[in-house]
C-alpha cells in the first residue's frame, strides 16, 4: 500500500501546461513541469505607443527542455494508442457503490490502528528484525491471489491473518483495487471490470504481529499494446530498483535506477507516493522515493521496506476523490504499479512477497 509523499510538491506534468497571470504589471507564464527560466522580454501595448506615457510589462517565459528522443517516444506512444487494433477509448472511472466492510473473527489479532478512524502517523523507527521477527515477517508476506475483496478477505482470515488495509485510517475494505487511471488506493465497489482494463490489486496482511505488503497489475482481456508495455515496464522498474539494494547501498540509487528505465520508454514516474518501512508497523521510515532524488541514508542488513513504483502514460499529477483515498491521474491517462516487500541482506535483497 503506497504512502503519500506529502512533503513533496505535486509531480511534474508530462505535457507542458501554461497558465498566465498579471501581477503588478508583470505577465508570467508558468509550467507545472521542470522549468527553464528565460530572460525577461519587454512587452508594450500597441495602443500606448502614441502616448508619451508607455507602460512597460515584463514577460517571463518558462519552458520545458524536451530532448529529441523524449519527443520521438511520446509521438510513438500516442500513435500506438490511436492505431492499436485492440485499442478503444475507455470511459472515465466512476465511483460505484461501496458495500459494508467485512467482519473479521474475534480470535484473529488485529493491528492497533483498527479501533480508530484516524490515519496513523508515520513511525520514525526503521524496522530491523531478529531471527524470530524475520520468520514472522516471511509468513506475513506470502499472498497469492487475483481475486478481489471478498475472496482476498476470506483467504486472509482463513490463514488466521488480518487484512491490514481494513480500518487503516478508516479505509473500508480489505484490499485496494486500482483500475486504469487510478494510481493507487482504489476502493473495491460495484463497478464491473471491462475488456481492456488494467487493474492493480494491492494486498497487505497482518500475521503474528507483522505486516507483509505486495501488489501487482493485471491485464483484463484484450489490452492494447501501449498499456501492455506500460505494465511490463513498470514491473521491470520495480525489479531494477530491487537489484541495487544491499547492505550499505544508498537509498537514492533506487529512484535513479527506476527513473532511468522508465524514461527510456517515455513513461512518467509518480513522486507523490512512496515505498516505506514495514514490519510490526504498517508504515514507517525509511521512505523510498521512486524518482530521482537526493535522499540521504543507506540500507542496513536486516531492514525491511517496500519498493512500489507507479508509472503513467501521461501526467504524473493526480486528483483524489472525496473518499480521501482513490487517487487518479489528473489527465485520465492510465497508470500501473507493482510492489514487493524486501529484506536487505549483506550482498543483496531477498523478496519476501512471492507472487
Amino acid at each position: 500500500m503506497a504512502l503519500a509523499n506529502i512533503a513533496l510538491s505535486q509531480p511534474a506534468a508530462a505535457s507542458l501546461q501554461l497558465s498566465s497571470s498579471l501581477v503588478h504589471g508583470e505577465a508570467k507564464l508558468s509550467a507545472s513541469s521542470t522549468l527553464l527560466m528565460g530572460s525577461p522580454l519587454a512587452s508594450r501595448n500597441p495602443s500606448s505607443l502614441s502616448s508619451p506615457k508607455v507602460t512597460r510589462r515584463q514577460l517571463v517565459v518558462h519552458s520545458k527542455r524536451i530532448s529529441g528522443l523524449e519527443e520521438a517516444i511520446r509521438i510513438r506512444r500516442e500513435r500506438e494508442l490511436r492505431t492499436s487494433p485492440t485499442s478503444k477509448r475507455m470511459p472515465p472511472l466512476r465511483r460505484g457503490k461501496v458495500s459494508q466492510r467485512l467482519p473479521v473473527p474475534d480470535h484473529i489479532p488485529k493491528p492497533p490502528y483498527v479501533s480508530s478512524k484516524l490515519l496513523p502517523e508515520i513511525s520514525s523507527e526503521h524496522q530491523i528484525h531478529d531471527s524470530e521477527g524475520l520468520a514472522r515477517m516471511r509468513a506475513a508476506s506470502i499472498s497469492k491471489t487475483n481475486e478481489i475483496d471478498k475472496a482476498v478477505h476470506q483467504m486472509i482470515i482463513d490463514a488466521g491473518a488480518y487484512p491490514s488495509p481494513l480500518g487503516y485510517g478508516g479505509f473500508p475494505k480489505s484490499v485496494c483495487t486500482s483500475v486504469n487511471e487510478c494510481m493507487c488506493h482504489g476502493i473495491p465497489d460495484s463497478r464491473q471490470l471491462q475488456d481492456g482494463d488494467i487493474i492493480n490489486i494491492d494486498v497487505t496482511v497482518y500475521l503474528n504481529g507483522y505486516h507483509g505488503d505486495t501488489s501487482k497489475t493485471f491485464l483484463c482481456g484484450n489490452v492494447n499494446r501501449a498499456l501492455q508495455r506500460l505494465v511490463k515496464v513498470t514491473e521491470e522498474c520495480m525489479y531494477k530498483g530491487i537489484a541495487v539494494c544491499k547492505d550499505g547501498a544508498l537509498f537514492r540509487k533506487i529512484g535513479k535506477r527506476i527513473s532511468e528505465h522508465a524514461e527510456k520508454f517515455g513513461f512518467g514516474v509518480v513522486d507523490r507516493f512512496v515505498g516505506h518501512g514495514i514490519g510490526t508497523i504498517f508504515h514507517s521510515e525509511p521512505l523510498i522515493y521512486h524518482h530521482r532524488n537526493d535522499k540521504a541514508g543507506h540500507m542496513v542488513e536486516g531492514q525491511t521496506f517496500t519498493i512500489e513504483p507507479i508509472l503513467t502514460l501521461g501526467t504524473t499529477e493526480c486528483i483524489t476523490w472525496e473518499d480521501n483515498w482513490t487517487t487518479l491521474t489528473a489527465d485520465g491517462s492510465p497508470a500501473a504499479q507493482f510492489e514487493h516487500t524486501i529484506l536487505i541482506t549483506k550482498t543483496g535483497a531477498e523478496i519476501l512477497t512471492k507472487y
